[in-house]
């Protein structure tokens, strides 16, 4: 391909506005062109990028022993009733919806659970057409409130989804294995940096999901990690082991005037006490409907574990008028001495605040604390604790209960779900089983994000020049460089279609311009080789060849000469092939 037909053209200037190292890179190198809030134009040499991707991933789950299929983006909402998620989609804001010429509404697929059940309860009538994995790579919708971070969080994406129907518990986790381990396979021949977590199902339902996360310092999830045991879950899922609080001498309870003093923070300041013997009290609406929940102070609340508890879809702050309507105060007093078991407001107690003495916590009346409280003394103690709390760096593992917890940032790339029978049930989806018995199919689920793939790696590789693509999904493994059109240029060609016929992906760079904005370029763009034809060339029919990846040594073919520049050696021209074949080892 000749870079003169390549469009949008790379950027010297940062666009505004944008915040992530790879969002920048991607717009400046011409990847992608934004239309719209959450809506991305895939230009060519994206489209490139993304289809090595998709090609990688196709590979290894026709491997798998999984079936290729495309369903329609365009669903039905009786679909979606049987399910019983429509209402809760409409609700929740997440999915497009449309209504037809008949006046019949649809989604615009946000997933594809409902469709692909109804295909299999018509068509995998007995557990002799059981195990079968259905894919497909297809384009999704979500209807995002704040899009942001360029192809992570957007309104349009590419998606591969996976959905297997087993005929047992025990058969399911057999083909969830597989997606571990083809997940593995596909996420490392892409070239990610990545770690698999313990995670929520979320919307999608079910029990036993895990995360693969790209790590990444602009990641927008928060992954816990123990280094000791390898214990790692989404923060959201995480769990953290408390030891017991050690034993004090119960002090007299005081009430404490606190003067527009609501915050935590402003709390330790004014009393100099830590925030880890503090009790927050927290009123939340859920499904609109008024909870309480009081956990340690140093601690936030995990929503996800709420609504797991609770099987809750809906959950937020509670306004300031429910807030005083429950605790009789303004936001910022809140505390379980008079309140707990007072009220017909649910109310929950995290498992941080077990067995805590002498706390502080919220006085129910403007501008008043209490300090020195203690359960079963000042309030009845509750019979269960629950886990409803966010783990956080330094708190200990809940696996080894030995190891302090680390943390690091991610974007989810993939996520497999044992969905169970949570679809197959309402949708009616059944087989007949080895004694001539009617039962539900056992359901996986199993996604990757194929086009955030393509932003997961530019946040990952990269340097002050531009992307450094992975070989294996860079957009061409060579760029012909002619250092001056005039002389160069008709040679570059020869060479350029040269390298072709040997079967390397190449671009060449036609355009008149300086050799010096051509290497700007190619080091934009992140294309693994570039073969520059110049001086050298004309003198004794010898290339240069420069390698993008500093830190890479292919074969030990490279030499740096210059502290800036690229890894690069002289060959001639005979030489090429033989080079160029170990580099890529092929």
């Amino acid at each position: 391909m000749k870079y003169s037909t390549i469009y949008p053209k790379t950027k010297k200037e940062d666009p505004k506005s944008i915040s992530s190292p790879g969002t920048k890179l991607l717009i400046r190198g011409g990847f992608i062109e934004q239309i719209s809030s959450g809506l991305w134009v895939m230009s060519t040499l994206g489209l490139l990028v993304r289809k090595n991707i998709e090609k990688i991933i196709r590979k290894e789950m026709n491997t798998s022993g999984a079936v290729e299929f495309e369903f329609p983006i365009l669903q039905p909402k009786e679909l979606w009733e049987e399910s019983g998620r429509w209402s809760k989609y409409i609700e929740a804001g997440i999915a497009f919806k449309l209504k037809d010429r008949k006046n019949l509404e649809y989604f615009l697929a946000p997933t594809a659970e409902e469709v692909v059940t109804n295909f299999a309860k018509k068509n995998l009538r007995s557990y002799r057409d059981l195990p079968l994995n259905i894919w497909q790579i297809n384009t999704k919708f979500r209807d995002e409130i704040r899009p942001r971070q360029g192809l992570i969080r957007s309104r349009e994406f590419l998606m591969k989804d996976a959905y297997s129907f087993n005929e047992s518990e025990e058969s399911l986790s057999n083909t969830y294995s597989i997606m571990e381990k083809t997940y593995n396979n596909i996420f490392k021949k892409i070239g990610l940096n990545f770690i698999k977590v313990d995670a929520d199902s979320g919307s999608i339902g079910g029990n036993n999901s895990s995360e693969f996360m790209g790590l990444t310092d602009v990641g927008e999830d928060t992954l816990i990690y123990c280094p000791k045991c390898n214990y790692g879950a989404n923060q959201e899922k995480a769990t953290v082991y408390f030891p017991e609080y050690p034993e004090e001498e119960l002090c007299n309870l005081i009430e404490l005037e606190t003067p527009n003093i609501k915050t935590v923070e402003e709390l330790c300041n004014f009393t100099k006490l830590p925030a880890n013997k503090m009790i927050k009290t927290i009123i939340l609406e859920v499904d609109g409907y008024p909870v309480i929940v009081s956990l340690r102070g140093d601690l936030e609340i995990s929503e996800i574990k709420l609504a797991n508890l609770l099987g809750a879809t809906n959950i937020k702050n509670a306004t300031p008028e429910i807030v005083e309507k429950v605790t009789k105060a303004p936001v910022g007093f809140a505390g379980p001495v008079g309140l707990y078991n007072k009220t017909d407001v649910k109310y929950f107690f995290d498992i941080s605040a077990k067995g805590i003495k002498n706390f502080l916590c919220g006085g129910n009346k403007k501008d008043y604390h209490y300090i020195n409280v203690n359960f079963g003394r000042d309030f009845l103690e509750p019979e269960t604790f629950y886990d409803l709390s966010k783990a956080v760096t330094g708190e200990i593992c809940s696996n080894c209960k030995e190891e302090k917890l680390n943390s690091f940032q991610g974007i989810e790339v993939g996520h497999i779900f044992q969905l169970g029978q949570v679809y197959s049930k309402p949708m009616n989806a059944k087989f007949i089983d080895n004694t001539g018995n009617e039962e539900f199919f056992y359901m996986g689920c199993y996604g990757i994000g194929v086009s955030r793939i393509v932003q997961t790696i530019a946040e990952q590789y990269y340097d002050k020049n531009g992307v450094i693509w992975p070989v294996s999904i860079a957009p061409f493994e060579i760029i012909v460089l002619p250092a001056n059109n005039k002389y160069h240029l008709e040679d570059s060609f020869e060479i350029y279609k040269n390298l072709i016929s040997l079967g390397f992906k190449v671009i060449i760079d036609d355009t008149d311009t300086r050799i010096g904005e051509k290497f700007a370029n190619a080091e934009l763009l992140g294309i693994p080789v570039q073969v520059v034809v110049g001086k050298s060339w004309q003198e004794n029919k010898s290339l240069e060849i420069r390698w993008r990846n500093r830190t890479c040594f292919a074969q030990n073919i490279f030499s740096i000469e210059k502290e800036n520049s690229l890894p690069s050696c002289k060959i001639e021209f005979y030489q090429l092939k033989d080079i160029l074949e170990k580099i890529f080892a092929k």
